[in-house]
């Protein structure tokens, strides 16, 4: 509605006069000059005058900043005023617009908060919707807001080596300006439900399967011990001594199942301190360095100075990287073997793949998503007995190990790799296998630099004042 001109003038106005006779009727009242009551009047009136002028010079600037603003908004050039708000909700949101039913491709998203750009990893302001998402219970659900104007829900998984899962919620929101239909769609991550309900049973089967066999072996032994063989102290002390190990095989299969639990749960949560490779690689070399003297192994280590790699990530999981790849090299390699430890740095995806040992099988267990980053690499070779190919596509998975490698003093839960394999994932890094049997094997895990991957959440974040228009 607009303000008719005066609309303020016009009671200042009325507001002096009154109070001018108002004066005038007191002054005759009391019997007080009539010169004295008329320049009282006269002065009481040219400020009134005055106000009036002023109110009128303010009324005509609001009614001209109304008149910009409804041309503004018919231009759609305005900002809207709760961009700020979408920005700073944790979910994702979007507004999607179309026309016709039957046209699949006129979905379009035309307004995309933060969190949905750094999810679905969107760097325009407006675009296709299936270009960002491609789910068909997704879709449909949209297309009943649209054109059906009917609440929905459906579950959108990401897919990928970070997967998410999200709870799709999308509302019919009417008629816009263009003669379109809008609906809006928010996303809300359950990835940490799904994935606590997914640990309990992994962790239920694989400790009842893998526990089995060392509780069978300790019941068997307990009850020989009080049986025939109570009084037998060399069977006693034997016995004993297998027990222990088995306790103990025990103790690691909980602490590596616990372990493996929690990085699992918090995967797809990118860790974002700052990380000194070569110094956490160096630490892991020196606290192994007495293993290797006493098994008469040679480390050899080739890796930048202190302070000269640095990538983003959480420093106790990447010395756990570190320290189950050296360790396991350690398991395989002979008496006077040798293992190359090597360090290198700013390199491409392809180059942390590249060959390192000549005419070997070569796999990559696990890629980054995406992106054009720079990376560092860390190898293992060693001089154990190698693996055939037929075995590398299963190197990562539980308890998976290879036929003719379960005794003696390799003896492992089976857990190293898989841990090896989620914590990479997790940093945004690959990781990468080489073997040749009967010369060893090459173990690369590779992570983002920390600039790199700083510049990467950069391009899918925007300035915290940036506003999106619906167009």
């Amino acid at each position: 509605m607009r303000p008719r001109r005066g609309f303020v003038a016009q009671p200042v106005v009325l507001t002096g006069l009154a109070g001018g006779l108002a004066l005038l009727a007191l002054a005759v009242a009391s019997g007080a000059h009539l010169l004295l009551v008329v320049v009282l009047a006269l002065i009481l009136g040219t400020v009134t005058l005055s106000q009036a002028r002023r109110a009128r010079g303010e009324a005509g600037r609001l009614q001209a900043e109304v008149a910009q603003t409804h041309v503004e908004v018919a231009a759609g050039a305005v900002t809207l005023p709760y961009t700020s708000v979408l920005n700073a909700l944790p979910d994702p949101v979007m507004v999607i617009s179309a026309h016709e039913p039957d046209d699949l491709t006129g979905r379009r998203f035309v307004m995309v908060n933060r969190a949905g750009r750094r999810v679905l990893k969107i760097q325009r302001e407006a675009g296709l919707l299936v270009t960002a998402i491609r789910d068909p219970d997704v879709l449909e659900v949209v297309d009943e807001a649209l054109f059906g104007g009917l609440e929905g829900e459906a579950v959108y998984e990401t897919g990928g080596v970070q997967e998410r899962i999200f709870r799709v919620y999308a509302r019919p929101l009417g008629a816009s300006g263009d003669g379109g239909r809008l609906a809006l769609l928010v996303l809300h991550d359950e990835t940490d439900i799904r994935r606590v309900e997914r640990m309990r049973a992994d962790f239920l089967a694989n400790a009842s399967h893998e526990l089995r066999t060392p509780l069978a072996s300790l019941s068997g032994f307990i009850e020989t011990l009080r049986g025939h063989a109570r009084g037998d102290e060399g069977a006693r002390d034997r016995f004993l001594g297998i027990m222990h190990v088995q306790a103990e095989r025990m103790s690691r299969l909980i602490d590596d199942l616990m372990s493996l639990s929690r990085i699992e749960l918090n995967e797809h949560v990118r860790p974002l301190e700052d990380v000194d490779l070569a110094a956490a690689l160096l630490d892991v070399v020196d606290a192994l360095a007495p293993l290797a003297r006493d098994k008469g192994v040679a480390l050899e280590v080739d890796a930048p100075p202190r302070g000269a790699v640095t990538i983003t990530g959480d420093r106790d999981q990447v010395i756990q990287v570190a320290q189950n790849l050296v360790d396991n090299a350690l398991k395989y390699s002979p008496a006077e073997g040798r293992i190359r430890i090597l360090l290198q740095t700013d390199l491409s995806a392809e180059a942390c793949v590249a060959p390192r040992m000549e005419l070997a099988a070569r796999m990559s267990l696990l890629t980054p998503d995406h992106g054009p980053e720079r990376f560092a690499a860390l190898s293992v070779i060693d001089s154990g007995p190698g693996m055939d190919r037929e075995h590398l596509p299963r190197l990562t998975e539980r308890f998976y190990r290879v036929e003719g490698q379960k005794s003696g003093e390799k003896l492992g839960t089976g857990l190293g790799l898989a841990i090896v394999k989620h914590i990479v994932n997790r940093h945004r890094g690959g990781l990468a296998v080489e073997s040749r049997p009967g010369h060893g094997a090459v173990f690369t895990a590779y992570f983002p630099l920390a600039r790199q991957a700083a510049e990467a959440e950069r391009q899918l974040d925007l300035a915290p004042d940036d506003v999106i228009k619906l167009s």
